[in-house]
């Protein structure tokens, strides 16, 4: 059925208005099916259709209405759209790649707010990776619906299947005919010179022109067919691999599956059988000949180093793989805070998408700051500023919809509650009503738990984190804010700032000083000078004057967030706290729905020695926690081994601005929440945390972090004993960072980065190449020292070297060390926002080696923690009979390193 839209346009405008302009007579169709059949769809209809086109409306608002014209390009990996009136022309293109999700119907909060003049059968919404927006259409009739939702699903699966080297086939072939200006399917070398500029390499050009004569076999200046398959396979050779290949081939240059078993074994694979090795050949040679004898030409070699078993990434640990029953707070929980916000906590927009993109991400601790909304219903947004505002409802269908469509495991609603009773007692109706079943009310077994339950208990469960009501009447009880809020007030105070006096210069000083980074000191400035210009648009912005003052001073509850809820939000600068300061009550019917995760508070005296309250949870902000760490180190982590632990940013940092969460997961912290919508450095080594195990949200914290009598301390973790050797060697098809400047080619360096605990942290460069994104090669050994490896995240970085200026991003990787393999092994670069820049690749080989006693001399019965031990900080056993030596400062007098001893070493298998 038509949609009514488009039967009040008029049809012979819009159809003229998107006519497709081709200059050879259909050459692009020709060659979108020769891209098709490669992906074995040249005869699906929906593609078939999509490669045509179709006329679109695009939905912003109520009124912003505007005709599109989509059709997928002829690479079949990008999608190009025309704007009504074509000038001056357009080239929007979006890559199939960059899509996160297609949903058919009223299934986004634009379609839901703005589309109701159009059938929820016509409509359909392509979401992104990272920060850009989603794209809300309608389109003319249900069945162009279908077949766009149904043949991007397609494609997007496809591409997925595809192996790295069909990728890297379907990207080169796809700037090929680029290249071919005239369309005429042979490329003249002013178009194999355009070609290499594309694709991001600068060759000499009396080079240039003796590769193209050598493949110009027919001697007519133009290569096509054969001489460009030719021209292509030189083009992408690598001579790095064929060494490595030659190495273990021998003379006649065909890998037998014993050779491969010594190459797979020599990678470090000690495991490695026979079988293994005739299975490898079985699934990435692409001779069928060789095949069948066990055999492996080069080509198929190259398909086993580029696919995932050859990847930096273990393949077992794609997969849940670790013991999912024990308590969750032996667990990092991805977190978010802020969750609702799109952009900066100051004014950007809040949205359920960001929920929903969160999920995607396998978030599985979510935040809500919830507030008194208008007509009795309860909002979410961040209080006191011009952020905008969301309905606490939509949240919550949204968790019901999509908290569990990538993760099993138990999700945590993270409440900020500023709400009355009455409307405290309608989110409670909500989260009752929406979730059922979903939602745990009471304890598993209806005791008192003297743990925390597991994940495995808890699949698809959501817990609510909140403040619990208080049993004894005459106690005030403290509102849903951080603790750290009152921090921020005593800052406030100490200054003097206000709208009556202007700190000294040497007071601006002193509160610098209280930062412990240079992050925090730069969002302190940006305070102060928010404060100052508050201050002096009093008279003219009286509105801005009180929604920034009332930000600044008491929606850092924020900051404490629920943390210990309340200390708090009442706690304000001068007349605003006296006008505020209130007794926060709870109803009844929210407290009880706060079953494991009761809010709490937590300060140094109580570290020490206290009793676990497995179901207490404090929040602490970044300051604090950093604090803790670094003054009461083993105490914060034994009490974070029983007790989940939230950290959350700073309030100053008003653009959203995320810390270094690594710091916090080496004291244990489980919730350790970032700004999910800011990408950075932080949120890749969230990415990379999280990258294991399933991306289930949920990663098994190392033994020395789950000990209630642990003697780990992150700032003194022991000597080093673990040795990371990287050789960076080569890199493949990096993406070209200015498209509109075609003769600009990136000078490409790699960067390592370490991180860790304190001692661990470490980042080490190469050299630069010069013009050259395409096949650079370095050939530089970078190598790092580590005293808790199970703690430690490598970060893989490629930058666009410039001398007069900051270094530009082009691509980075990250993931455990615990998760790296050894060997030859290829990187799969992302971009700043997690997009996949597929083919971009590292080539690296990686050596881990032990340094320390070999298993054979540990066999004392009673056991210590030692750090020469074989796994780190946990229980190494040494033989005291046998050996004889006394170690000073071990509580046992069992193990030690005797006179003359001498350190193996081993490497990690």
């Amino acid at each position: 059925m038509p949609c009514p839209w488009w039967k009040r346009r008029r049809g012979g405008e819009l159809e003229s208005s998107f006519r497709i302009l081709v200059s050879d007579g259909g050459s692009q169709e020709g060659v979108g099916l020769r891209a098709l059949k490669k992906m074995d769809l040249n005869e699906d209809e929906d593609v078939l259709a999509m490669l045509k086109g179709s006329q679109f409306c695009k939905i912003r608002s109520l009124k912003w209405h505007k005709a599109r014209f989509y059709r997928l390009q002829e690479d079949c990996m990008t999608v190009w759209f025309q704007r009504r009136y074509r000038h001056p022309k357009s080239h929007h293109v979006f890559s199939l790649q960059h899509i996160e999700a297609v949903r058919q119907g009223h299934q986004s909060e634009g379609l839901r707010r703005y589309g109701g003049a159009f059938p929820s059968s016509c409509c359909l919404t392509i979401t992104f990776k990272g920060r850009r927006k989603n794209l809300d259409l309608a389109a003319p009739t249900e069945e162009e619906a279908q077949r766009w939702v149904r043949g991007l699903a397609k494609l997007r699966a496809r591409l997925d299947a595809m192996s790295q080297r069909e990728k890297l086939d379907h990207w080169i072939h796809g700037y090929l005919h680029q290249a071919d200006s005239d369309h005429d399917s042979k490329m003249s070398f002013k178009e194999i010179k355009h070609l290499l500029q594309m694709v991001n390499v600068t060759m000499d050009d009396m080079y240039a022109h003796q590769l193209f004569k050598e493949c110009d076999s027919s001697q007519n200046e133009r290569l096509e067919d054969a001489e460009i398959e030719e021209f292509l396979r030189r083009l992408l050779k690598r001579p790095e691999l064929e060494e490595i290949f030659y190495r273990y081939s021998g003379e006649d240059q065909i890998l037998s599956a014993a050779e491969l078993l010594e190459f797979l074994r020599d990678q470090g694979e000690e495991g490695a059988t026979m079988a293994q090795a005739q299975h490898l050949i079985r699934t990435y040679e692409l001779n069928e000949k060789a095949k069948q004898h066990d055999l492996m030409m080069l080509d198929g070699f190259m398909m086993y180093l580029l696919s995932p078993e050859g990847a930096v990434l273990d393949p077992s640990h794609r997969d849940v793989y670790q013991d999912m029953t024990q308590p969750l707070s032996h667990y990092f929980i991805s977190s978010s805070h802020n969750t609702y916000l799109t952009q900066s906590q100051i004014g950007g927009a809040s949205s359920t998408e960001a929920y929903i993109r969160a999920f995607a991400q396998g978030c599985r601790c979510v935040e809500l700051d919830c507030w008194e909304g208008p007509d009795g219903e309860p909002v979410v947004y961040h209080g006191h500023t011009f952020t905008s505002k969301i309905l606490f409802r939509d949240v919550i269908q949204v968790v019901r919809d999509h908290a569990f469509l990538l993760s099993p495991y138990p999700v945590i609603l993270s409440l900020e509650n500023h709400c009355g009773m009455q409307q405290q007692s309608t989110m409670a109706r909500y989260l009752r009503t929406i979730l059922g079943n979903m939602l745990v009310t009471e304890t598993l077994d209806g005791k008192i738990p003297k743990e925390l339950p597991s994940p495995e208990q808890l699949k698809g469960k959501v817990l609510v984190k909140g403040k619990k009501q208080i049993v004894h009447q005459n106690e005030e009880a403290p509102s849903d804010l951080p603790d750290d809020q009152e921090d921020e007030v005593k800052l406030l105070n100490s200054s003097q700032v206000s709208l009556e006096g202007k700190p000294s210069r040497q007071q601006q000083k002193e509160e610098f000083g209280s930062f412990s980074s240079s992050g925090e000191k730069e969002e302190a400035e940006k305070l102060l000078k928010v404060k100052s210009l508050t201050k002096r648009r009093k008279s003219s912005t009286p509105k801005l004057e009180e929604s920034v003052l009332c930000y600044i001073e008491e929606g850092k509850e924020e900051q404490d967030e629920e943390s210990e809820e309340g200390e708090e939000g009442e706690a304000e600068a001068g007349e605003y706290r006296k006008q505020t300061k209130r007794k926060f009550q709870i109803s009844s019917g929210l407290s009880d729905l706060v079953v494991y995760c009761c809010t709490s508070h937590l300060n140094a005296t109580d570290l020490p020695g206290t009793q676990p309250q497995p179901c207490w949870v404090p929040s602490l902000n970044e300051r604090k926690a950093r604090k803790f760490i670094k003054e009461a180190g083993n105490n914060f982590v034994r009490h974070n081994a029983c007790q989940l632990c939230r950290v959350y940013p700073l309030g100053l940092r008003m653009t959203s601005a995320n810390y270094n969460p690594q710091e916090m997961w080496n004291g244990g912290c489980q919730l350790v929440a970032l700004n999910f919508q800011t990408p950075g450095y932080e949120m890749d080594l969230n990415n990379g945390r999280f990258l294991v195990n399933g991306k289930c949200g949920y990663v098994l914290k190392p033994d020395f972090l789950r000990q209630r009598d642990t003697t780990f301390d992150p700032e003194r973790p022991g000597p080093p004993q673990t040795t990371l050797i990287i050789k960076v060697l080569t890199a493949q098809q990096l993406p070209k960072l200015n498209r509109e400047k075609p003769n600009s080619i990136v000078d490409p360096l790699v960067r390592v980065e370490i991180y860790g605990v304190p001692r661990d942290c470490a980042q080490k460069e190469t050299n630069y190449v010069l013009n050259n994104g395409f096949n650079p090669y370095w050939g530089q050994t970078l190598q790092f020292s580590l005293g808790a490896p199970e703690l430690a995240l490598v970060r893989f970085v490629v930058e666009d070297y410039d001398a007069t200026s900051f270094n530009d991003f082009v691509g980075q990787f990250t993931l455990p060390l615990y998760s790296l393999k050894q060997g030859y092994r290829h990187i799969h670069l992302f971009s700043k926002d997690g997009a996949s820049l597929s083919p971009a690749t590292l080539f690296v080989h990686i050596q881990i080696k032990i340094s320390g006693p070999t298993p054979e001399i540990c066999g004392y019965e009673g056991g210590c923690l030692c750090p020469w031990g074989s796994s780190h900080h946990e229980l190494a056993l040494f033989g005291r009979q046998s050996w004889g030596f006394t170690l000073a400062g071990c509580p046992e007098s069992c193990c030690a390193l005797g006179d003359g001893w001498t350190p193996s070493e081993k490497v990690l298998t």
